[in-house]
């Protein structure tokens, strides 16, 4: 009976401080302020629980080449760029503004990952980040795959990629406004507001 009364205790005891720190996370500064090193320490230790071993070992089955390159370049420029920016770093209003941050996927945090558990963040999302689930769930679904190619490419990416991705990345109404009031004012034509 007194094991069963420590058990209980303890279970309690347990759950209150569990309570605990997650009001205190709750409650201090909302998403503004950076992660603690133990609360990114243990994100990253949670992401890698979710990925099951299965999806560590699984290989691209995509064989890299420029086309593939190509292809995962303009996928990120259209889907990642918003909040991974076109170069990886993350440095973009809803990346800076995420909680936590969105990561620099040039740095070791991202590019130590194997292919598999790239593939398998990007279909099934992080929990309790800004990372949503994007993918079916099938292994051998090939843009998913193309962009893990890129995601390896990140460090390298270069300043005409850059502004090639640009040119990809979705555009708001106004943007595309002001781009069709540019191409009317460089063919000659004045634009409406000039009047």
């Amino acid at each position: 009976m007194r094991r069963v009364v420590v058990f209980i205790l303890s279970v309690i005891g347990f759950a209150a401080c569990g309570l605990a720190l997650g009001l205190f996370f709750l409650f201090r500064g909302g998403a503004r302020h950076q992660p603690s090193a133990i609360e990114a320490s243990a994100a990253r230790q949670l992401r890698r629980l979710a990925i099951p071993s299965s999806a560590r070992q699984a290989k691209n089955p995509v064989a890299a080449s420029n086309e593939v390159l190509a292809e995962g370049r303009e996928h990120f420029a259209d889907h990642c760029a918003l909040c991974h920016a076109n170069d990886g770093s993350g440095d973009t209003d809803m990346g800076r503004n995420s909680y936590p941050p969105a990561p620099d996927m040039r740095q070791d945090t991202t590019q130590s990952l194997s292919d598999g558990e790239l593939w398998f963040v990007i279909h099934n999302g992080i929990p309790l980040s800004g990372m949503p689930a994007w993918g079916e769930d099938d292994p051998n679904e090939v843009e998913s795959w193309e962009l893990v190619h890129f995601i390896r490419h990140l460090p390298q990416v270069d300043e005409d990629e850059i502004a090639e991705m640009e040119r990809m990345n979705p555009k708001s109404p106004e943007d595309k406004e002001e781009e069709e009031e540019g191409r009317k004012f460089l063919g000659g034509q004045a634009p409406p507001h000039a009047h």
